[in-house]
């Protein structure tokens, strides 16, 4: 038995490469790497970095997709499907999406992979995939194992992804992990997760707890907070604002290694957090009062911002600049709103007859950069050019500087170094990211969809 795992792109643009902060190692493919039998000969590609050696013989190609990825995900499998290979498909939109995934993969697994993973091997093994697995529940996250030699010697970003535990309660109207996760929250053991980072160390410098709320449950962070600061490592994660109003919590991770956290601002106006379902992001009094606290406790600040809301205005985007730069934030990001299938936003657009494409990930008239609905407000042109405005300005020189060798973000030498180096591959990447296409555009063929 011959599987072949493959991460797809977002998408090529002839004669460009693709975006290096988009370059970690893929954390889906490990886990299934790790789930699967030791007598499985395994192939990887990683269509971000490389070509993919389509003729190179497989039984089978198994692909975690994402709504960003499903086009070229699609063009992936038609090739594969040319040559009478098999391909599986998971992920997000394979969950959110089942229907239109099975058309283009001989079997779908929707929800969780570690339940289901090795009845879908066993299944390919004896030529009787069925066209659809559910996993039956959530799993017990004590289980999960990573097999990162999958990865060889490519040259991701230096960075070490690690899971300490999945899914977020809050009910953002428009983020996909409600969906996915069914607004639920679980922890993986403390023991396991200093276990990996310890076997981790030495390889790489920064770790990135890629969960989608660190601080979702206060009372497991802490104990594990305690446990991390034993392994000596640096670190940052994704969390939500309302737990930097806890100074405690807040001198926990300063204590454990922390070095910084991205949280989801996403707008300065009460209303429009409201209409977002963010309203716990007005809580204790607001921003102010937190960001004083991971301040104070030396915790930089990857800071995001949406738009695309009938509330915002011109003076939205000035705003969050300002404010960004005011409190010398690490990093910002300043996106448009999209609509991800089976988030509460896509109904409430489809709903109201809003959207301008039925599936804007598979429109050719779509790329990265654009609204595809009518957002009821200012014009999707013009939220796009405010986008990218705001980004230039963000990451203007001047603006390196100044947030550079701030007391906060100079006060670590490594996070120093790594402030300009990331900073400038953002500022890079401003222009390139702009109207990047989904899927490549060279390739060419209808789509073969699976029997």
């Amino acid at each position: 038995m011959h599987i072949t795992f493959i991460h797809p792109a977002i998408g090529h643009r002839p004669g460009g490469s693709y975006m290096r902060t988009w370059q970690m190692e893929s954390l889906p493919i490990a886990a299934l790497a790790g789930l699967t039998p030791p007598d499985v000969k395994r192939d990887f590609f990683d269509d971000r970095m490389e070509a993919i050696d389509f003729d190179r013989p497989t039984d089978l190609v198994a692909i975690p997709v994402e709504t960003y990825t499903a086009m070229r995900a699609y063009q992936i499998a038609s090739e594969y499907r040319r040559r009478g290979v098999p391909v599986v498909m998971g992920g997000f939109h394979a969950t959110l999406a089942p229907d239109e995934v099975g058309q283009y993969a001989e079997a779908v697994v929707t929800g969780e992979a570690e339940p289901i993973w090795a009845e879908v091997v066993d299944d390919a093994r004896h030529g009787r995939l069925k066209r659809l697995y559910r996993a039956p529940a959530q799993p017990d996250l004590a289980d999960l194992k990573y097999d990162r030699g999958i990865f060889g010697n490519r040259r991701y970003l230096s960075i070490g992804l690690v899971e300490t535990g999945r899914g977020c309660r809050f009910p953002c109207e428009f983020c996909a992990v409600q969906t996915f996760f069914g607004q639920t929250h679980r922890r993986r053991p403390v023991e396991a997760i200093v276990n990996e980072l310890l076997a981790l160390r030495d390889s790489k410098q920064l770790f990135f707890f890629v969960d989608d709320n660190f601080a979702g449950d206060l009372k497991h962070a802490g104990a594990l907070l305690d446990a991390i600061a034993e392994t000596k490592v640096r670190w940052v994660t994704q969390m939500s604002v309302d737990a930097a109003h806890d100074e405690a919590f807040v001198a926990k991770l300063a204590e454990s290694g922390c070095r910084g956290v991205l949280i989801g601002f996403e707008s300065l106006d009460r209303e429009t957090l409201r209409r977002m379902g963010k309203k716990f992001n007005t809580m204790g009094g607001g921003y102010g009062p937190a960001l004083a606290n991971l301040r104070r406790h030396g915790i930089r600040v990857y800071g995001t911002f949406v738009f695309g809301y009938e509330t915002d205005t011109p003076q939205s985007f000035d705003a969050a600049v300002e404010f960004a730069m005011e409190n010398r934030f690490y990093l910002a990001a300043f996106n448009h709103l999209t609509p991800f299938p089976g988030t509460p936003l896509y109904k409430r657009l489809a709903a109201e007859g809003r959207l301008a494409y039925d599936a804007w990930w598979l429109d050719p008239r779509y790329s990265y950069n654009t609204l595809p609905f009518d957002t009821g407000g200012l014009p999707g042109e013009e939220i796009t050019r405010r986008c990218l405005d705001a980004r230039r300005r963000f990451y203007g020189w001047r603006s390196m500087l100044k947030r550079g060798f701030d007391d906060i973000n100079r006060a670590d030498l490594f996070m120093l170094r790594a402030f300009f180096i990331i900073n400038g591959m953002h500022r890079v990447e401003v222009s390139k990211r702009d109207s990047f296409p989904l899927g490549d555009p060279r390739w060419t063929g209808p789509l073969l969809k699976a029997a």
